[in-house]
């Protein structure tokens, strides 16, 4: 009786560590996340700061281009 008691109880450990580390990994996931969201809208941003500044830059090579 002692041996299933045994087997039972460390089952039962090896299920709370799991748990443990699965609510660990699911706290990483989400804010890893969040980190990629951050940055892709930093990404997006300076894309777009990028855009503006070269638009005068454009028109000035195509008048000169034209000439």
């Amino acid at each position: 009786m002692l041996w299933p008691m045994l087997a039972l109880a460390l089952a039962f450990c090896g299920i709370a560590v799991l748990a443990v580390l699965s609510v660990r990994v699911y706290a990483e996931v989400r804010r890893l996340a969040r980190q990629v969201s951050d940055s892709s809208k930093r990404i997006t941003r300076a894309a777009e700061d990028l855009e503006r500044a070269s638009a005068p830059l454009g028109s000035t090579v195509d008048a000169l281009r034209r000439q």
